[in-house]
């Protein structure tokens, strides 16, 4: 095997990194919380895709942000906030 080759194929396995929505989402959920373990955030840094962490990690936050309007909108029409 050449040094080409190897190069070529140490390129494709980095670019390839399988992973599921679901390990996904539990990688961000618990950055959310703030609680992680150093071998589970070294392993989510090898084999999570970056772009998918940014586009869950956008989407979280805006179901957060939205939960948080809706229940602050209940509370005010409940009348309880009075």
């Amino acid at each position: 095997m050449s040094d080409g080759e190897r190069d070529s194929g140490g390129a494709i396995g980095e670019r390839q990194r399988p992973t599921s929505l679901k390990r996904t989402l539990l990688a961000v959920l618990w950055s959310f919380f703030g609680v992680r373990k150093a071998r589970d955030l070294e392993r989510d840094v090898s084999e999570l895709n970056p772009l998918h962490v940014v586009i869950v990690g956008v989407i979280v936050a805006a179901v957060f942000v939205g939960v948080l309007f809706a229940l602050v909108q209940w509370v005010i029409r409940s009348g309880i906030a009075a």
